[in-house]
């Protein structure tokens, strides 16, 4: 193959890399809100909370990802009707969301308890200091892991395929299978996942560096 011709296929990927990114970063965005809400939940004194976050976080770390995007694209359809992109999203969110909800418990929990001790003993309510105190520098813990699974993410968003959303992957494979050029397609897709896999780990790096010193100079 030329290299002419390798460009035009290249140029073609471009919606389907757009397609990932939207699946990933709104898969994402419902996985950090579930991670930090069932996160909570897990490290409550209250038990009716904590099991279903028990339950939440064994269940989905215990199945794969593509078993959950298939039952709910395929499984509710007779309870309710979701479309393929939507459902990529959702499941996405919900298997990454029981992982991130690990990865806070851990950050929380690093937290001293003498902090939270002494927000009570300046007369904030547990809110607060959870808030004030405790969540900011639960934040910046979490930024290490917290890259490591957003990249896990977006090479997961290829899973999308199996029920018709046209990623990169299915673009690549729908490309191979009429100008049977299977290698020279998947190296395209592989191409633009180390591209954006890239990325993210640069800007990734940048936060944690400017979080180290920020923290240097407090």
């Amino acid at each position: 193959m030329t290299l002419d011709r390798f460009l035009d296929y290249f140029q073609t990927f471009i919606p389907a890399a757009w397609m990932t990114l939207r699946i990933t970063f709104f898969g994402i965005l419902f996985g950090v809100l579930l991670g930090i809400i069932f996160a909570l939940f897990r490290i409550s004194k209250y038990k009716f909370l904590t099991w279903p976050a028990k339950l939440y976080i064994g269940v989905i770390r215990g199945t794969p990802l593509l078993l959950q995007l298939m039952l709910i694209y395929f499984g509710l359809v007779n309870i309710v009707m979701i479309d393929r992109i939507p459902s990529a999203i959702i499941a996405l969110g919900i298997h990454n969301g029981a992982y991130i909800a690990e990865i806070f418990r851990g950050a929380i929990q690093s937290i001293d308890r003498g902090q939270k001790e002494a927000g009570i003993s300046l007369g904030m309510t547990g809110f607060q200091v959870m808030k004030r105190i405790i969540l900011p520098q639960a934040f910046k813990r979490a930024i290490p892991p917290l890259s490591n699974q957003f990249i896990i993410a977006l090479k997961d968003s290829s899973l999308a395929s199996a029920v018709g959303v046209k990623e990169l992957l299915l673009h690549s494979r729908q490309l191979a299978s009429s100008n049977y050029l299977m290698m020279e397609m998947l190296s395209i897709a592989a191409i633009y996942y180390l591209v954006m896999t890239s990325i993210l780990t640069f800007f990734s790096n940048r936060i944690e560096k400017k979080l180290r010193v920020s923290d240097h100079r407090a």
